[in-house]
């Protein structure tokens, strides 16, 4: 079985992140193309940077080789996946229905996550929930807020 918080890390930055990045891109009126862009840039470069410093913590911490070879596998290919899965709705969708859809589909996948999460802990599930989404709704609402200033007051 699969520990939870091998990709518990990994899932909630993919999705956190890629719904910030789809408001606050279409807040600054960028394209579909760039927005998938976007997306992709996180997916790959992010996501290889991030599990690079799971990995090296993870050694530091004299975590045995194999779990923390699993574990930055795991969290890698996890946040991949899901960064794929908003790129899809991004592309394949008109980019109004895409952004609506994009938040839903991430704040239903966090939901998810974390009942699974405060479930393995043994904690208010409804707590747990309203923190883990109310610090995404400040991530989104910041983004969106940059990606409207930036245009209004440079160039």
């Amino acid at each position: 079985m699969v520990s939870i918080s091998r990709f518990s890390f990994g899932g909630t930055a993919a999705i956190v992140t890629s719904m910030a990045l789809i408001v606050g891109l279409n807040a600054a009126t960028a394209t579909k193309a760039t927005i998938i862009s976007g997306l992709l840039v996180v997916a790959l470069a992010d996501n290889l940077t991030d599990s690079l410093s799971i990995h090296i913590y993870q050694e530091s911490e004299r975590l045995e080789e194999r779990n923390a070879f699993i574990t930055t596998l795991t969290n890698f290919t996890t946040r991949l996946v899901l960064s794929i899965s908003f790129v899809l709705l991004v592309l394949l969708l008109p980019i109004t229905s895409a952004i609506i859809v994009s938040v839903i589909w991430g704040f239903s996948l966090l939901i998810a996550l974390t009942c699974m999460l405060a479930r393995d802990r043994n904690v208010s599930v409804a707590s747990e929930v309203f923190k883990h989404v109310a610090v995404a709704l400040m991530v989104i609402i910041a983004s969106q807020g940059i990606g409207a200033w930036i245009p209004a007051h440079i160039g």
